[in-house]
């Protein structure tokens, strides 16, 4: 407990300028998130310049070159000057700041910076060891030149660390004397060939690295304000304070008070602390570039910036009627922090309330609140159940305005209607707060916020939630269906991109070079002079007999009747959506769309093409352990699938005990299968009714198979290469079932490296593997996708997808 003078009932006369502040004594070092963002942003900057050194090597050459040169054409005796000086400086001008920071009585700062140094000292020699000693060759020559030099030198970075953990950088003249330094003594260096370009700029960014992870681990000193400096700010806007007690931080980490005046009336004090305010910017850097510009936020403010921003929202609201805290002034408090002074009004969340206590009258009221916000064009952007409170008089009350915007656009507000209605959801049903909602707001406004129903739109506690209890989000639109038929209500898309495109995206990176590295080890000219290209026409038949086979397989599972020629079309056109999904997405999405174009209801399209997927992999599970026996039995000297099936049978079995022994993966596999296969076994009942089509679509199902195979058994006899058809089977449908898993559009990357592999334990060259697997791709999956965009484009035309 923090005072001055302690008094009955902890009040004392207001002239006497004595207030007793009830407060946690603060923490004399705290760990500040800013220190951290710097961590983590030089630690990717240095990752972000090794990877660009090592792929722009020539251009880092030839810029070590003209460094070099230029600084090779100073005088020696410049050079010579510069290497005493800077040599000097750097260890002068830190032991300098040392004394006048021990005379100043601030000598844990100075251990800090030792600490720093030490550190630096290490990590730096540790890293040239391993650099000169087992680091990858282009990494040793970018740093040392081939030459006698340290890829990091081991004076610059324990000074660099030491500035650092100091915080030398926020004394203006010490910082000029300590860079003054650093440039005479990199200078010194280049001149006479003791360090690169890339260990200069390494070097650097090591020791900053130190420095700030230093600052993060040990902690900074405290200067927060305390709780006497909060009154004495009070004090100068002119209120007389008795009693100041401080209670629970709000959602965003800021300080609360609950302070008495002279007056007996109470002040709400909420405290902005600087060094608050980064607290949470990866998660806001991360939103704000996923999502579309007018529902960002910015990621980083500065003090002045955010209270300004909470005042104005605060007279705003009070302005347009809302029943919000009064706010009484505004002050800074040196230049750490910032206060707002409120009106206190006794109240608790209306999260701290039971469920049947939220009767229809309080939540029209909480409507209400939201409509007169909405008419001043007023957006909260943050109505939680821990923003809205339940005053002592039965009165609705909004805080938390500084999340808020004024003259907010349409998207805005209804995003602010999509909000209370996914927490009302929550709480009272969606029935109950769609009724309500369009009771107070009208049925037209809450159908607005139809398109906006989506988890990304909604507030991190109630998306949380929302992913717990997923029917909320499609039982909210089915009532605001029911309310609004016939709203028509154009589809908002509030991402730039979704986490599973971003994961794509690397993943067809990696793939691209994984394929690109293959293309290297093959002499194209060779392969095409070389060459049967009989085989490749056989190759290309079997390819396209492949979509003949998949239109045949899926019409079997439907019961209902489809026209072959467009069903064959479908499966054209996926060859180019996989150019932009997985394998295993792809075709299940278009097969669905197209079904439910036909007239099938929805649920019987997804159970159909499900039923197709079921049974294709089962008849792929067979055909791979048929293949194995059969290529086991002819005793293969190159290939032993037997042995090699047990072990990924074993496998496999060991993995899915792992999952279904962990409990979270266990509900994922079981919701995904469900989700997947629901409705499939009435389907295939459905099916089994009529023989035509049990035929159809076994016939389908292995003739898919058999196609592929034979394809990629031709693409081998092209390249001269000898290899039983079982053999091949074996090496398809496992290389198959790895590329269905890949995240990468059509399972590129991870396709060609395993029917590559697969091919070369076979007993295939690896030149001749490569170059079979490459025929196969291009006949599979690239020369499909110009005849495959032409078909989508036309079937949408046409209305069929």
């Amino acid at each position: 407990m923090r005072g001055i003078k302690e008094k009955d009932d902890s009040l004392t006369s207001p002239d006497s300028g004595v207030v007793l502040v009830v407060e946690p004594l603060l923490p004399q070092r705290i760990r500040r998130p800013s220190d951290l963002l710097r961590l983590l942003m030089t630690l990717l900057a240095i990752t972000a310049v090794v990877l660009l050194a090592l792929v722009a090597q020539r251009t880092l050459n030839g810029l070590e070159n003209d460094v070099q040169a230029g600084t090779g054409r100073a005088p020696e005796w410049i050079s010579s000057i510069a290497g005493l000086l800077g040599g000097v400086a750097v260890l002068a001008v830190p032991v300098a700041f040392a004394v006048e920071r021990v005379f100043h009585r601030d000598g844990m700062r100075v251990a800090q910076g030792l600490i720093a140094a030490i550190l630096a000292l290490l990590l730096s020699y540790a890293l040239g060891e391993w650099v000169v000693n087992s680091g990858p060759v282009e990494l040793r020559q970018l740093l040392t030149g081939n030459r006698d030099v340290e890829p990091l030198n081991t004076v610059l970075t324990p000074a660099i660390a030491y500035a650092t953990a100091v915080r030398m950088s926020r004394r203006p003249r010490w910082r000029a004397l300590m860079w003054v330094a650093l440039i005479l003594d990199f200078f010194a260096l280049f001149t006479s060939a003791k360090i690169t370009v890339l260990g200069a700029i390494v070097t650097y960014l090591v020791g900053l690295f130190v420095g700030f992870a230093t600052l993060y681990g040990v902690g900074s000193a405290n200067t927060r304000p305390p709780g006497s400096a909060v009154v004495a700010a009070l004090r100068r806007l002119g209120f007389s304070i008795v009693s100041a007690r401080r209670i629970d931080d709000d959602s965003s980490g800021s300080r609360r008070y609950i302070v008495g005046t002279a007056d007996t009336s109470r002040l709400s004090v909420t405290v902005l602390d600087r060094d608050r305010q980064v607290a949470g910017v990866v998660y806001r850097l991360w939103r704000r570039l996923r999502l579309n510009s007018e529902t960002r936020r910015r990621a980083i403010r500065s003090l002045r910036a955010e209270l300004e921003r909470e005042a104005l929202m605060a007279y705003a609201a009070q302005a347009a009627g809302a029943s919000t805290p009064k706010l009484l002034g505004t002050s800074e408090i040196g230049t750490e922090a910032a206060l707002l002074a409120y009106e206190h009004v006794e109240s608790r969340p209306i999260e701290d309330l039971p469920d049947e206590d939220l009767g229809d009258e309080l939540l029209a009221e909480m409507w209400e609140q939201v409509r007169l916000l909405h008419a001043r064009r007023l957006a909260h952007r943050h109505l939680t159940g821990e923003s809205i409170h339940l005053s002592a008089d039965g009165r609705i009350v909004l805080v938390d305005a500084r999340s808020g915007e004024i003259a907010a656009g349409d998207l805005l507000l209804r995003l602010d209607v999509a909000q209370l209605l996914a927490y009302l959801g929550l709480r009272v049903g969606p029935e109950r707060a769609v009724k309500t909602g369009a009771a107070v707001l009208g049925a037209d406004t809450v159908a607005s916020a139809l398109p906006l129903l989506q988890r990304i739109a909604l507030a991190r506690e109630t998306r949380t939630a929302a992913r717990k209890h997923k029917n909320l989000l499609p039982a909210l639109r089915e009532q605001i269906v029911a309310l609004k038929p016939q709203a028509a209500v154009e589809e908002v898309r509030l991402e730039r991109f979704r986490p599973r495109t971003l994961v794509t995206i690397i993943a067809s990176a990696i793939a691209a070079y994984l394929v690109l590295s293959q293309l290297s080890q093959v002499n194209l000219i060779t392969v095409i002079t070389s060459a049967h290209w009989g085989w490749g026409g056989v190759a290309l038949v079997a390819a396209a007999a492949s979509y003949l086979a998949a239109a045949s397989m899926l019409r079997g599972f439907v019961p209902e009747q489809l026209p072959f020629g467009r069903t064959v079309l479908v499966q054209l056109a996926s060859s180019f959506v996989k150019l932009v999904a997985p394998a295993a997405v792809g075709g299940v999405a278009i097969n669905t769309r197209y079904l439910q174009k036909r007239g099938i209801p929805a649920g019987q399209a997804v159970a159909s093409v499900g039923a197709s997927q079921l049974i294709g992999l089962a008849s792929h599970i067979l055909l791979l352990v048929l293949s194995g026996y059969l290529t086991g039995t002819q005793a293969a000297p190159s290939l032993t699938p037997s042995r090699g099936i047990l072990i990924s049978l074993l496998a496999a079995a060991v993995v899915m005990v792992i999952i279904l022994a962990v409990p979270p993966l266990r509900r994922m596999l079981s919701t995904r299968v469900r989700s997947l296969f629901s409705g499939v076994v009435p389907r295939l009942l459905d099916v089994l009714q009529s023989p035509a089509k049990i035929i159809e679509a076994v016939t389908g199902t292995v003739l898919v198979t058999v196609s592929f195979v034979i394809c990629l058994a031709a693409c081998v006899k092209a390249f001269g290469g000898e290899l039983s058809i079982t053999a091949v089977a074996v090496v398809f449908l496992a290389g198959n079932a790895i590329g269905s898993a890949a995240p990468t559009p059509g399972g590129l990357g991870a396709v060609e490296l395993s029917l590559t592999a697969g091919l070369t334990v076979a007993g295939l060259p690896q030149p001749v593997a490569a170059s079979a697997v490459l025929l196969f791709r291009l006949m599979t999956f690239w020369l499909p996708v110009l005849p495959g965009w032409a078909s989508f484009t036309w079937l949408q035309r046409n209305d069929q997808l």
